[in-house]
């Protein structure tokens, strides 16, 4: 049996025409996929992304690359999800770290882990835990729901950060507070655009609005009454 045969029957599907690798070998190969795709999305961009071009900067073969990924849009959903997890991984220990008090505190450093992210982890400017760029490329049907198969982005990650701050918005409505953090995420990506837009490295005078704008936001919903 061949190394590439091994490892194609030695993985876990974890969604529709997505597959994750279980053995060291192919774990490797399928994180040095994402490496490469993140790398080439702040060189040609989404739309010029191509898988073929993916495997040769991975310097694995191209039926390689199709064991794990069964297209484009699935190896971009599976960069979001990375990208999400690093996030909340760097969420959660600022939050162990500091003790923040409220939603005022919440909303602070997860912006903050955001804007490091946008500046320093490759790709994240083009594929964050979505599309960052509002035009869908080709082979991408259905950008809206690269983290999970029934709910759009912005939900999913709701959803997640949600469980992190539990603590912090113990009185507040279960419901009410994923429909919250649901719009709080939607007007961040918004000025958060905007203020990578403005400026490479993020205008700060933006970034500190968008600040101020979930801070009383969910202030306004879920604060001492």
């Amino acid at each position: 049996m061949s190394a590439d045969t091994r490892s194609h029957q030695t993985v876990e599907r974890t969604g529709p025409g997505r597959r994750r690798p279980v053995q060291q070998r192919s774990q490797e190969r399928y994180g040095r996929i994402l490496d490469a795709c993140a790398g080439l999305l702040d060189e040609v961009g989404a739309g010029a992304l191509t898988t073929k071009e993916v495997a040769h900067r991975a310097q694995v073969p191209i039926g390689t690359l199709y064991q794990f990924f069964a297209g484009k849009e699935d190896l971009l959903a599976a960069l979001a999800g990375r990208n999400l997890d690093l996030y909340l991984g760097r969420v959660e220990q600022r939050l162990l770290a500091e003790s923040p008090a409220g939603p005022a505190g919440f909303t602070d450093l997860a912006v903050d882990e955001f804007v490091v992210m946008k500046r320093t982890v490759p790709g994240f400017g083009q594929v964050d835990f979505g599309l960052a760029d509002a035009a869908v490329p080709a082979g991408v049907r259905d950008d809206q729901h690269l983290l999970d198969a029934e709910l759009d982005n912005n939900t999913a990650v709701a959803l997640r950060l949600q469980a992190l701050g539990a603590e912090l918005f113990a009185t507040a409505d279960p419901a009410a507070l994923t429909l919250g953090l649901r719009v709080a995420l939607e007007a961040a990506d918004a000025v958060l655009k905007l203020a990578f837009r403005s400026d490479p490295e993020g205008d700060p005078a933006l970034i500190a609005e968008c600040k101020q704008l979930i801070r009383c936001y969910l202030a306004a919903q879920f604060g001492p009454r």
